[in-house]
């Protein structure tokens, strides 16, 4: 059930719609262009653990910026309030399937098909970066938002380079956004967030 008794601006559907589309997209570049895509660098097993304690660091890291007002110039207390609200706009099997989407999505499209991609043409470091950043932008909420996102990117696609796997930073991904959710939407305080 939606938070506070309120329908979500865009509907579970639309939703879950749009960020299954994401995959989609990556997908189809992929085979399109013959992406060669990486999943063999690592077993089933070490890129489930390994994905799982990724996510978890990055998350705690995330956590000690947040608390760096004089490290992040612009704050980010708007943006985390505006995400609070999205994570209390859907119930928690939508954000579950919302999380997963997003971590298999975004990493086929963003590490899969466009680094991947561009990894043909240039230097891997390039690469990796040039993707990043336009994950970054297109999670721009801010100048701060949009950095912690590049960083983000260039975690998961150093990760991805690294081990040749793109399923560990699909679980990276898709779990980090679970933890997120879950504690901006349980503890929207430690983030500053002033519910009521």
């Amino acid at each position: 059930m939606a938070g506070a008794g309120k329908r979500p601006q865009i509907s579970p559907r639309a939703a879950l719609m749009f960020q299954g589309g994401i995959g989609v997209v990556g997908l189809v570049v992929i085979v399109l262009f013959g992406i060669p895509v990486q999943f063999d660098g690592m077993s089933f097993g070490g890129a489930i653990v390994w994905g799982l304690a990724g996510s978890v660091a990055t998350y705690a890291v995330i956590m000690v910026l947040t608390r760096l007002p004089w490290l992040l110039r612009d704050s980010l207390e708007s943006h985390l309030e505006q995400l609070h609200r999205f994570a209390c706009d859907y119930s928690w099997p939508v954000l579950v399937t919302l999380a997963v989407f997003a971590g298999v999505g975004e990493e086929l499209l963003f590490r899969g098909a466009i680094q991947g991609w561009l990894a043909q043409h240039m230097s891997a470091t390039v690469a990796i970066v040039a993707a990043s950043v336009l994950f970054g932008l297109v999670h721009y909420l801010s100048f701060t938002y949009f950095l912690v996102a590049t960083g983000l990117g260039l975690v998961l696609g150093t990760a991805y380079m690294l081990t040749d796997s793109l399923l560990l930073v699909m679980v990276w991904h898709g779990v980090y956004d679970m933890i997120a959710l879950y504690c901006l939407r349980r503890y929207p305080e430690w983030f500053g967030v002033r519910v009521g």
